[in-house]
């Protein structure tokens, strides 16, 4: 095995660990809590799954961009939410409920709605693409639905030591994290400085603010799930974004670099929205009804 795989390995492995330690702390109950409120279901899914590939589609259209560029945009707009979401939003929000509800739900449509999307985007552009339900399940499985459903178990069966474990497994999935990307992110750079320019920055940080925007207007009049939901939008999972490209465009090498030039931006594009919802949203959240009044101690 050579020195990128393992780099891959570490990778898939810190986030298995990070998403399965945040899992400790739920129970089935916050799982559900989107499916009892069907409106801000409609809601999230009217804006993760339908706003933002149009808007993609939109910009890709109209704009000429890196060919690499394209696709990425496209593979994003129609990947679900990041297995490492709630972390970055627990912060904030310090509320778990409506967080993992969204991601595991988000995760689940995943499995029909990428490989339904990609198709409509083979047949209005021409472009030959396809994405099997089973490759897809494979992503969100190991990503997202496979560490939550063994973290709630172990935590069903020993709720004081699932609390005991769930910090030093936090801590050592970050640094194994860490390790892993600047790494990925010393390799890649040289792609991703090439792909800067052209307006390539200027759509990567149109389509996260796009998603601010939507997340933030259909998130409803409670503060709590408006902040999330924007969040949500704005960020994707590049795993299966990466999946999708791997499988049908393997001669775009920088599809990768494009993924992580997404993060980044993504990262200083939210950070200034994150920061002026931090300041309003611990006392707001408190009285929200929709979210579980569980405190996220990270």
């Amino acid at each position: 095995m050579g020195p990128e795989n393992l780099i891959a390995l570490a990778l898939q492995l810190s986030i298995t660990v990070m998403v399965f330690g945040l899992g400790l702390r739920l129970s089935p109950r916050d799982t559900l809590q989107l499916l009892r409120q069907p409106r801000l279901l409609l809601r999230s899914v009217l804006s993760i799954n339908v706003f933002m590939p149009l808007f993609a589609a939109a910009l890709v259209a109209s704009f000429d961009l890196h060919p690499p560029v394209k696709i990425a945009l496209v593979l994003l707009s129609v990947s679900p939410v990041p297995p490492l979401l709630p972390l970055k939003v627990l912060r904030s929000a310090k509320d778990s409920s409506y967080v993992f509800s969204l991601l595991i739900t988000e995760a689940v449509l995943a499995i029909v709605l990428v490989p339904a999307s990609v198709a409509v985007f083979e047949k209005v552009s021409g472009a030959r693409a396809h994405s099997s339900p089973l490759e897809i399940g494979i992503v969100v499985l190991v990503s997202v639905l496979g560490p939550i459903g063994a973290a709630m178990l172990v935590r069903q069966v020993n709720t004081a030591r699932a609390e005991r474990m769930a910090k030093p497994l936090l801590l050592v999935a970050a640094v194994l994290l860490g390790c892993s990307l600047i790494p990925i992110l010393v390799i890649a750079m040289p792609a991703i400085i090439s792909l800067i320019g052209d307006g390539t920055l200027a759509a990567l940080a149109a389509f996260v603010l796009a998603g601010l925007g939507a997340g933030h207007l259909l998130g409803g009049p409670e503060p709590g799930p408006r902040f999330v939901l924007a969040i949500s939008t704005a960020s994707r999972h590049p795993g299966v974004a990466l999946a999708v490209a791997t499988a049908n465009f393997p001669g775009e090498k920088f599809v990768l670099a494009t993924l992580l030039l997404y993060l980044i931006v993504n990262a200083i594009v939210t950070l200034p929205y994150l920061l002026w919802q931090s300041r309003h949203l611990p006392s707001s959240v408190q009285q929200t009804p929709l979210l579980n009044r569980n405190q996220a101690r990270l």
